[in-house]
């Protein structure tokens, strides 16, 4: 992901709900910055630095460090091929822009599941945060890996993610069952706009699950007591 939606401020004292494979096995950890090395030897490919970019990638870095309080390794990645970064950052703000038909509860339920599927760290990691500042509680997000026996869910989430799981991991053998079932919740367009996220989510986290891009400690939730 070239950017999230929401900003989610960063501290020290709290839990931390890692997706830590791509089974979706859920962990609670101390989060501390220094946990999330910026450039770990596990990407594949460096980072390029950000003063090295093409001045025009500066505010989306500038706009980063504002919500994040870092660059996104992911975003340095993407800045090899500014020009693509660039339709990758557009792209993102339409499907993700504030008059979707799609609640942004939604959207970002079915973007947590897909990064899941696709074992991308980072991607688990920060749309999780986003997820919980969107207001999902975060009962909802540790049952995410596990929809379908949960009563959390509600039936237009439910037919969602599981249009969302049927795309990311076999489009073709979409049948005529689950498409009815969609249009039950989702008008035409709406399909279309959901169907575009989940390809998005794709390409995002293919992206950086191919190219080792870790978690930055981007989710957090206040510790519990007792």
């Amino acid at each position: 992901m070239v950017a999230s939606a929401q900003e989610w401020e960063l501290g020290n004292d709290t839990d931390c709900i890692e997706f830590i494979s791509k089974w979706n096995l859920v962990r609670r950890l101390p989060v501390d910055r220094s946990d999330f090395p910026t450039h770990p030897s596990i990407m594949r490919i460096s980072p390029k630095p950000a003063n090295a970019c093409p001045w025009y990638l500066w505010p989306f870095f500038w706009n980063q460090r504002r919500k994040y309080g870092a660059v996104l390794d992911s975003a340095l990645l993407w800045a090899r091929a500014p020009k693509v970064f660039l339709g990758v950052a557009f792209l993102y703000g339409m499907i993700d822009r504030k008059n979707s038909p799609l609640n942004p509860g939604l959207r970002s339920l079915v973007t947590v599941r897909v990064s899941q599927l696709n074992g991308c760290r980072f991607c688990v990691d920060i749309n999780s945060a986003t997820l919980l500042k969107r207001g999902v509680p975060t009962s909802k997000v540790e049952a995410l890996d596990a929809w379908q026996q949960s009563a959390l869910f509600s039936d237009r989430e439910r037919v969602a993610l599981e249009y969302a799981e049927a795309v990311t991991l076999r489009s073709d053998a979409i049948d005529e069952h689950l498409t009815e079932r969609l249009k039950r919740y989702f008008d035409d367009d709406a399909i279309i706009e959901l169907t575009a996220l989940i390809a998005f989510q794709n390409l995002s986290s293919k992206f950086n699950s191919a190219l080792g891009v870790p978690a930055q400690g981007f989710c957090q939730v206040p510790r519990r007591e007792g």
